[in-house]
């Protein structure tokens, strides 16, 4: 209050020397002085106000969304504490079990607030909700294994990834949700990984790692604008779901670190991923769809993926890697503007024989390498798999794979391509692309075994299986339906009631 004061008396003092206007001889000029001075009052206001509720700073705040809501809580509002040490995972039960009861009532949105938040996993129970993390907020995953569920492998993998059997739940996991999202003021979730990693290096696991975002069986998913680090496995696992958009994402994880995956689409239809920085492991953006018989038995592919503004560094592994597990099918995905930095390769295919299924219409152009093992790299032997379930007459199909207006510079060896004995690739065209080679290149640039297509303007020479033709390659100009997904201007207020009366008055 003395502020307020304070700004009252200053306001009443200018406002009465308006008022006088003795020096003026205009009715007009005492009105101007008067307008004027009533705005100067309103701006006062505001930043009394503001400063005589300090502690609701972050109790209004805009922010953009594919859906906005109604409802608004913090997590303190259920006993969350940000200390770094107190573990928030039942507050953060608690806050979400309560905020799905408004899901038919305009949604709801769980705000966290600046601090540093232990928490083990969390299951997004709810449609129609958004969690939303504040710039100076940390969700850091705890290191208990006690606070990580084992729930039972994927469908399309038939056992976990790292081990035989199940798997731990993900940090932040939700199934069978409509219109979920995940997002922040660049936020951040620390995933603590080291410890999972060298469990994984010394064979100790139990299960297979969580990752830090696993939504499955859902639609109408957005997870943006937050920071990843160290996951303990892939970060951002979108899965069996339908029109995703993952945007502006900053992920970072040690060069070494096992399997941190940045974006891993997986039998998902119509996604984007846009505007997002990997620093990584392994894949910056890998697009599966199953593992096997097991991938073919539940024949979901991946369709329709746009990847576009992504800056990738994975000196290990690819910038963006279609496979292996792609059991299930990956056809029209479409990469463009795309800058990769001291990478393993730039685009690579992974397949083998028994994997059955299918890569079909990729679409890559506007790539700049800087630094690569390989520009291009197509695997027919990459061979793991799940069990020796698998058929050995279940063979790939890879066709239709276009490259186009591409630079690259110090680059070790231009391309890698070795399709499968009797089942070559078929249908690659690569055109308008040079590739600068690194002073210690192989003397082999360019490696081509069981591939067949074309290619047009690409220094250097390609070989002779890439026959040249004049025309370029492909990439297709009408637009994806997840395109047309605008993000709204949302307003968030904290108004959440505790109560459960507030639905009879909605």
């Amino acid at each position: 209050m003395p502020v307020s004061l304070s700004l009252d008396k200053i306001n009443r003092e200018e406002y009465m020397v308006s008022l006088k206007g003795k020096t003026s001889t205009s009715k007009h000029t005492k009105m101007h002085r008067i307008v004027t001075n009533l705005q100067v009052i309103q701006v006062m206001l505001v930043i009394a106000a503001t400063l005589s509720n300090a502690g609701r700073l972050h109790d209004n705040f805009r922010y953009c969304a594919i859906s906005c809501r109604a409802n608004g809580a913090s997590l303190t509002d259920f006993g969350g504490v940000g200390d770094g040490t107190t573990s928030n995972t039942k507050a953060f039960q608690a806050a979400i079990g309560h905020l799905g009861q408004y899901a038919e009532y305009g949604g709801s949105m769980l705000f966290v607030p600046p601090g540093k938040w232990l928490t083990g996993s969390f299951n997004l129970t709810t449609s129609h909700f958004t969690l939303f993390l504040h710039t100076d907020a940390v969700l850091l995953a705890s290191q208990e294994e006690s606070e990580w569920a084992v729930i039972d492998p994927l469908p399309s993998y038939g056992r976990g990834r790292d081990t035989d059997g199940g798997r731990y739940i993900s940090l932040i996991f939700g199934t069978n949700l409509t219109d979920v999202i995940i997002t922040g003021d660049n936020g951040t979730i620390d995933g603590q990984g080291e410890s999972w990693w060298n469990k994984f290096h010394k064979g100790e696991l139990q299960y297979t790692r969580p990752y830090l975002i696993e939504i499955m069986y859902s639609k109408n998913v957005q997870i943006s604008n937050l920071t990843l680090l160290n996951s303990p496995s892939w970060n951002v696992h979108p899965i069996y779901s339908s029109n995703v958009i993952v945007q502006g994402l900053t992920i970072l994880a040690p060069v070494n670190s096992p399997n941190t995956d940045g974006i891993n689409p997986d039998s998902c239809t119509n996604t984007r991923i846009e505007d997002c920085y990997i620093v990584s492991g392994d894949d910056c953006i890998a697009v599966k769809s199953g593992w096997d018989q097991y991938g073919i038995a539940f024949g979901m592919p991946t369709k329709q993926l746009v990847i576009r503004r992504l800056t990738c560094i994975s000196p290990d592994s690819a910038v963006i890697a279609l496979g292996s597990e792609m059991s299930g099918g990956i056809e029209d995905v479409r990469a463009e503007d795309i800058l990769a930095i001291n990478s393993e390769s730039g685009v690579r295919i992974k397949t083998a024989v028994g994997r059955g299924g299918y890569v079909k219409d990729i679409y890559v152009r506007g790539m700049t390498m800087k630094t690569m093992k390989w520009a291009f790299w197509m695997t027919g032997n990459y061979g793991s798999h799940p069990d020796n379930n698998y058929d050995p007459n279940a063979f790939p199909s890879i066709q239709n794979i276009n490259y186009r207006d591409m630079v690259a510079e110090n680059v070790t060896m231009a391309a890698r391509l070795e399709g499968i004995a009797g089942d070559p690739f078929t249908g690659i065209c690569i055109s308008n692309v040079t590739i600068e080679m690194a002073k210690k290149a192989k003397k082999v640039i360019w490696n081509c075994t069981d591939v067949e297509g074309v290619s047009s303007s690409v220094v250097p020479k390609p070989c002779d299986k890439l026959m040249n033709q004049e025309s370029g390659c492909d990439f297709p100009e009408v637009p994806l339906p997840i395109d047309n997904v605008e993000i709204q201007s949302c307003y968030y207020r904290r108004k959440f009631p505790l109560g459960d009366h507030v639905l009879k008055h909605l």
